[in-house]
């Protein structure tokens, strides 16, 4: 029922690991609930950090100010039939977000080139100054890293062997074997995706320091634990919303206890959890959110569900009647829509969607969209940027934009488009590309998580270190600006050698929270996903009293108590 994958890459992988799919069938029949999912793993921390200078370091005077131009130089000492026009491209980083108790630092350098060259480039420690205009070559510092050719788009070097924590790091790049320049992005570059970048992963060798706890409550009930084989679809991107003018998108402004027509609240945030129905009770959706209320002691703003474009049973021929219920005792739904068959096992591509192929699906959910008469959220294919197999970035967009009008036509207008993306750095250059327009997206949704162990590192991330690094992001480049943000997906796991480190993560998340205010809606992933439950792994919520208790606490928090709906 889950879909699970690999969020980010480990050490200095050029790109992220593909994720594994996982799609459960019963006894080989179509069975409603059956579904994939999928869960970002996360390999350490990272800091992806924007070069603060660069210059081209060369002695042909003819360069001008190299401090401010768009691309960056290097050349062999012979270059382009000068004996004397050799360049290097000079980099600074000013380092200062590194915690004091990080250990095992890695650092990668990555540069863009805009096409592949057979030359060498070597990564030096540099005595230069990135801030001058031309400063002259000198003797490089001790060689860092090598590649051997270079890349079309990203190149990386490994450079921890000089970044070893905070402070001002300045790194060069020589070139060897071919005696005609290669230009890469600068810090001046037009394209934010394309400047030079550090990224830092480490581990961190202290626990952080403990806070109050606060009671047991009781152990969870077998029944809302949520089983092993029964993940979630994958955070779906939300397809966009009708051409409504871009104001109805962005953060109301009213007294606490309004929520605009886009189901942003006016304070606070909403609460939401995604809750899996399995075999053992009876694929019942409904009863698998309110076991889980019931644990935690109210009642769920949010319930997150995953569907396919099957168009039968509950995974395909959605509200459900589980759905329906939910929305008229107050729940908000939000239905993550995925482009493919779950009990089948299949997917489809981008262009089936566009191409018309699936038109009679598409206005078969627009109906009953419109048909629910409530707002609700609705996602099309989330974290597009690890689905490969179903086309281009653009056939993405193109899909969905397409989705979109086809909901607009069927006046299904009640439907509030979340686009939700992994929030991965490495996926940082595509991120622009994948977004279909501000008059197709109400949100901004990502799915962070805090996985220590489960996925082989030993960090552990605090909620606002998990939250933080994506929504900086969006702050810095501007993609859905206005828009209100949500955590479509978030989880946790605990710590073996502190058992109490799970309870202290959820009563400090509100605060992470409000340290994001763009942040409305958190929504929290209660399945294993693709980890498996061991002696130091469990991403569930409710896998034990303190953890449901520090669960319960963050749910109690003023700031997650909407003076409306689910949450009265």
């Amino acid at each position: 029922m889950t879909r699970h994958g690999l969020h980010r890459i480990t050490r200095f992988r050029s790109g992220p690991r593909r994720k594994a799919i996982a799609i459960g069938v019963l006894g080989g029949s179509v069975v409603a609930g059956i579904v994939a999912t999928m869960m970002p793993l996360l390999a350490s921390d990272d800091l992806s950090i924007r070069a603060a200078a660069d210059t081209t370091a060369t002695v042909v005077s003819q360069d001008g100010d190299n401090a401010t131009k768009s691309t960056l130089a290097t050349c062999a000492t012979r270059c382009d039939g000068n004996p004397r026009g050799g360049r290097e491209a000079v980099i600074e980083f000013a380092v200062t977000t590194v915690p004091a108790a990080a250990v095992n630092i890695r650092a990668t350098l990555r540069v863009h080139a805009w096409q592949q060259f057979a030359a060498t480039v070597t990564a030096h420690a540099s005595p230069l100054s990135a801030r001058e205009s031309r400063p002259p070559l000198t003797s490089a510092g001790a060689a860092l890293d090598r590649v051997t050719s270079v890349s079309k788009g990203v190149n990386e070097w490994d450079v921890s062997k000089l970044v070893t924590g905070n402070g001002t790091w300045t790194v060069s790049l020589a070139q060897s074997g071919l005696e005609s320049r290669i230009y890469w992005a600068s810090v001046e570059n037009r394209n934010p995706d394309l400047r030079p970048s550090l990224l830092i992963t480490y581990d961190l060798g202290a626990r952080p320091s403990p806070v109050t706890t606060t009671r047991s409550a009781p152990p969870p009930s077998p029944s809302a634990s949520p089983t092993t084989a029964a993940p979630k679809p994958s955070p779906t991107i939300a397809p966009t919303r009708t051409a409504t003018p871009s104001a109805s998108g962005t953060l109301p402004s009213g007294k606490c206890g309004s929520v605009s027509n886009k189901l942003v609240p006016s304070c606070g945030a909403w609460w939401g959890m995604y809750s899996p129905a399995g075999a053992a009770g009876g694929w019942d959706h409904g009863k698998a959110v309110t076991d889980v209320e019931a644990q935690v002691g109210r009642k769920f703003d949010i319930v997150h569900r995953y569907h396919d474009f099957s168009n039968s049973g509950s995974n395909g021929a959605f509200p459900d009647a589980y759905e329906s219920q939910q929305m008229r005792e107050g729940r908000l739904m939000f239905f993550a829509w995925e482009s493919r068959d779950f009990s089948a096992g299949t997917t489809l591509k981008w262009s089936d969607v566009y191409g018309g192929k699936q038109d009679e699906t598409i206005d078969a959910v627009a109906g009953r969209i419109r048909a629910a008469g409530v707002p609700v959220f609705i996602g099309f294919d989330h974290e597009p940027e690890d689905e490969p197999n179903k086309g281009s970035d653009a056939d993405f967009v193109r899909a969905w934009r397409y989705v979109h009008e086809r909901f607009v036509s069927a006046g299904a207008t009640n439907a509030v488009w979340v686009w939700t993306m992994m929030g991965w750095s490495g996926h940082y250059s595509r991120y622009a590309g994948l977004y279909p327009g501000d008059q197709y997206v109400d949100w901004v949704a990502y799915d962070p998580y805090n996985f220590h162990v489960c996925n082989g590192s030993t960090v552990w991330k605090s909620p606002s270190t998990t939250v933080g690094g994506f929504y900086g992001w969006l702050d810095d480049n501007g993609i859905g600006a206005g828009k209100p943000r949500m955590l479509a997906e978030f989880g946790t796991n605990f710590d073996s050698a502190d058992p109490g480190a799970k309870q202290r993560w959820f009563q400090e998340f509100p605060a992470a929270l409000k340290a994001h205010p763009k942040i409305k809606a958190a929504i929290y992933f209660n399945s294993a996903g693709m980890t498996s439950r061991t002696s130091t792994c469990d991403m569930t919520m409710n896998h034990d009293a303190s953890a449901v208790a520090g669960f319960a606490q963050a749910g109690k928090d003023p700031y997650l108590r909407q003076p409306t709906g689910g949450s009265r």
